[in-house]
């Protein structure tokens, strides 16, 4: 049976990496078939807007996307894209994996494997509310968090503990200062933790969580917390072991799932062959997790890691000669 799955080639050096991650897609021989379709700056030259119709109505239709990085215009229309999408779609859960790869310059050699699941969708990126006085000397902000929001992302992340066989939750807040918001959040957290005794859950104040993963990373397994701290927590992991060239990023909602590269576009290095495509590989790992291919996500990720070790046609940021797709092509090869 065949899965379509809408691709977005982005901006940058997003076309590179989808190519590359393609190419090695396509000698795993999984019967997946892409529709392209555009966003970014693309879009704003072809279609005249960032996010076409035809790009959500193919999202829509197809629920799982496969996407590059995408640069926003400085100035009016969206904040950003991904927040757009996000809000567009319900993409309540970003779950951002990290793990120490062989060969990376990296501060910790092994022993990190630890998942941070951030709500998505509420919390201190929400649109609404956001204002600057008439005399610019004054900047409000409202932040919103919801039982719902709280309570499904609580929730996902002691799945899918349970579903891949984690034995810890940490529930990353700050309820002793920002009682209300963050204290709605750690309160419905505890609710939904006592649900799952099989599975420890425990508390950490977000000041605290980010010197303890600095200091002992290997203490976390599933983190889970609010937007923003979410946001600044799954960077700082990424930190840990190797930069967000190996950092894949996961939208999940009812209806639709988004996984993407986190990086940035690198317009220095567009067109260079310089990039780096592991970070868009492991998001379609990520991807054939949700398509029900668990098997086929660990093959892909053994390949990546086994390219890694043997220093295979790694690329300049990896400290090897090769290129963008003769890496794809010696992953491709171990698949």
């Amino acid at each position: 049976m065949t899965q379509t799955i809408t691709i977005i080639r982005g901006d940058g050096i997003g076309p590179e990496i989808m190519d590359a991650t393609l190419h090695v897609l396509d000698a795993m021989q999984l019967g997946l078939q892409y529709e392209d379709a555009d966003a970014g700056l693309v879009a704003l030259e072809k279609h005249g807007e960032l996010l076409p119709a035809t790009t959500m109505a193919s999202i829509r239709r197809n629920a799982v996307a496969l996407k590059s990085p995408l640069a926003t215009p400085v100035g009016g229309g969206f904040s950003s894209i991904n927040v757009e999408l996000r809000r567009q779609f319900d993409l309540y859960a970003n779950v951002r994996p990290a793990i120490s790869f062989p060969n990376t310059k990296s501060r910790f050699d092994s022993g990190i494997d630890l998942i941070t699941i951030r709500e998505n969708t509420e919390g201190s990126y929400i649109s609404e509310g956001q204002e600057v006085s008439e005399d610019g000397g004054t900047a409000v902000s409202i932040t919103r968090i919801t039982r719902k929001g709280s309570e499904r992302i609580v929730r996902y992340a002691f799945e899918l503990a349970r579903s891949t066989g984690r034995k810890k939750v940490t529930i990353v807040h700050k309820a002793n200062i920002l009682k209300s918001t963050s204290g709605l959040f750690l309160k419905v957290a505890r609710e939904v933790a006592a649900e799952y005794p099989e599975i420890e859950a425990n508390e950490m104040i977000v000041d605290n969580a980010c010197m303890q993963l600095v200091m002992r990373p290997e203490q976390f397994d599933v983190i889970v917390t609010t937007n923003l701290f979410g946001d600044i927590i799954s960077d700082l992991c990424a930190g840990l072991v190797g930069g967000l060239g190996l950092a894949p990023g996961a939208n999940i909602g009812k209806d639709a799932a988004i996984f993407e590269a986190v990086h940035g576009t690198a317009p220095d290095i567009a067109g260079q062959g310089k990039a780096n495509p592991c970070a868009l590989l492991l998001a379609a790992a990520q991807m054939l997790d949700h398509l029900g291919k668990p098997d086929d996500a660990t093959r892909l990720r053994k390949a990546i890691v086994d390219t890694l070790q043997a220093r295979d046609n790694l690329t300049p940021d990896l400290g090897g000669s090769g290129n963008t797709l003769s890496f794809a092509k010696a992953i491709a090869s171990r698949v």
